[in-house]
């Protein structure tokens, strides 16, 4: 049986770096990455907290795939792509805390 999954994008808080990552669970990870729980990875380095983009996919090997697409693209893509989502660039979390 396949587990769904989510692609996403966290960034600091003045938006200077983005990070794409995959997980089949969007508010565990999301918590870990605002807790700096991985206190020595990227994200805590660069202070990456904010969730900006993310996509549900019904198989984790979905999200997989489209997660190496976006890294796989230029800042400017990922940009397009969370503004297409998310223009004022809010903070998700607040928006899937509760689900």
């Amino acid at each position: 049986m396949s587990k769904g999954g989510f692609v996403y994008i966290v960034t600091n808080l003045n938006h200077s770096t983005l990070y794409t990552g995959v997980t089949s669970d969007l508010i565990s990870r999301t918590i870990q990455h605002r807790e700096k729980h991985f206190p020595n990875s990227f994200t805590a380095k660069y202070k990456c907290c904010k969730l900006v983009y993310y996509k549900a996919f019904g198989h984790i090997e979905s999200a997989i795939e489209e997660e190496k697409r976006i890294k796989g693209g230029s800042r400017a893509k990922k940009i397009e792509l969370i503004e297409s989502m998310n223009p004022d660039w809010e903070d998700l979390y607040n928006h899937i805390k509760d689900w």
